[in-house]
């Protein structure tokens, strides 16, 4: 991405685009479309349009948490973002300072044994930092009134933490939005409720413009949707890290779709860069989709590319976030390049709440992908 590259403020999307005028929905934004170096402009409620019978879309079935929690470390009031919960039963966590604005800034996270008191008198100690990650993010361990650690399959009452979120968490936010809004407004059409509580931190943000409308509209185009899940960890604003390792899973039956989408003339769109990381990493150096679950450290670079994906449906990322690597490995820098100068002149909005962009393929669906193995 070009370093010249710098997003004004006012381009904040601050609030859902159904806040923004009477009548509105979810998919009233607009659609930035690349094909190439090519970029043309419509509204999201155009992408039937822009699909064909064939496509096949790659969605992302995780819910979002309420993953923002108010917190004490001794007198002083912090903000504990849960992130991601480990085999052993801990969370990687980030703990923020209140700006006093009702959003958070970052802060030096540690020293271990730090105890961090939540609500209902839950206890947080953070142990060690993320191995090999950021200083931000800790494995902490929580305990329950009386000081009980839970097992890691047989949480306490209260020290269940998707039960401590359901009960005192909100979703997280960032200074560049207006106000906090309700968790509904962070869960995209295709969220399922996972039977252990698990979920993203923050919304898989790229589906969030689908409505049921559309969907059923998608629908009779002929174009077909695969689920995936990938539980998404906390990303921070200011620091655009690569991601860390997150739960995914691509069930057999969307492993079969996407196959049979590629021996096809369908076109393998994923819609987030969240579904981008699943399906890669559950994709054989022979190119061949199969059914996997577990932990994925996959970052996917310009260097090793994709092997399955052929476009992507994504938001408009910082020019320094790193997801923008993961758009050069699908497009090409030119590519990304020109699109984004395009989003920059045309008054797109960013972030969670903004426009979209829609990355196709030039020609034929199928080109050429690196086959190696970036992980």
């Amino acid at each position: 991405m070009t370093t010249a590259l710098r997003v004004p403020e006012e381009l904040s999307a601050r609030v859902p685009a159904e806040q923004r005028g009477k009548g509105l929905d979810r998919d009233a934004v607009r659609l930035l479309v690349s094909r190439g170096t090519e970029v043309s402009h419509h509204g999201f409620a155009e992408l039937p349009g822009l699909l064909r019978a064939g496509d096949l879309l790659i969605v992302n079935t995780s819910p979002t948490l309420a993953a923002a929690v108010d917190g004490r470390i001794g007198h002083a009031r912090v903000v504990v973002h849960f992130s991601t919960r480990g085999d052993d039963g801990r969370w990687a966590v980030e703990v923020r300072d209140p700006d006093g604005r009702g959003t958070t800034r970052a802060r030096a996270g540690g020293p271990a044994g730090t105890e961090v008191r939540l609500p209902g008198g839950v206890l947080l100690v953070l142990e060690e930092p993320l191995t090999g990650r950021s200083p931000r993010l800790w494995w902490g361990r929580v305990s329950e009134p009386g000081g009980r650690v839970p097992e890691a399959d047989v949480p306490g009452p209260e020290a269940d933490v998707p039960r401590l979120l359901g009960r005192h968490g909100r979703p997280i936010r960032y200074s560049y939005t207006e106000r906090d809004q309700p968790l509904s407004a962070y869960q995209t059409v295709f969220a399922l409720p996972a039977a252990d509580g698990a979920g993203s931190a923050e919304m898989p943000s790229a589906a969030r413009p689908f409505t049921a409308r559309l969907v059923a509209a998608l629908v009779s185009r002929g174009v077909q949707f695969a689920p995936v899940t990938l539980h998404t960890g906390v990303a921070s604003a200011e620091a655009h890290e690569p991601p860390y390792p997150e739960r995914f899973a691509v069930p057999e039956t969307s492993a079969r779709l996407i196959n049979a989408a590629r021996a096809g003339d369908g076109r393998v769109v994923a819609v987030g860069t969240t579904a981008v990381r699943a399906v890669e990493s559950a994709t054989g150096a022979d190119g061949v989709v199969r059914a996997a679950e577990g932990w994925t450290d996959l970052v996917v670079t310009p260097e090793c590319g994709v092997r399955v994906v052929d476009g992507l449906l994504t938001g408009l990322h910082e020019p320094e976030a790193s997801h923008l690597l993961m758009l050069e490995a699908v497009a090409g820098r030119a590519a990304i390049d020109r699109g984004y100068e395009a989003a920059l002149r045309g008054r797109y909005l960013w972030h969670e709440f903004g426009d979209v962009h829609l990355i196709l393929p030039e020609e034929a669906p199928h080109t050429e992908h690196c086959a190696s193995n970036c992980r």
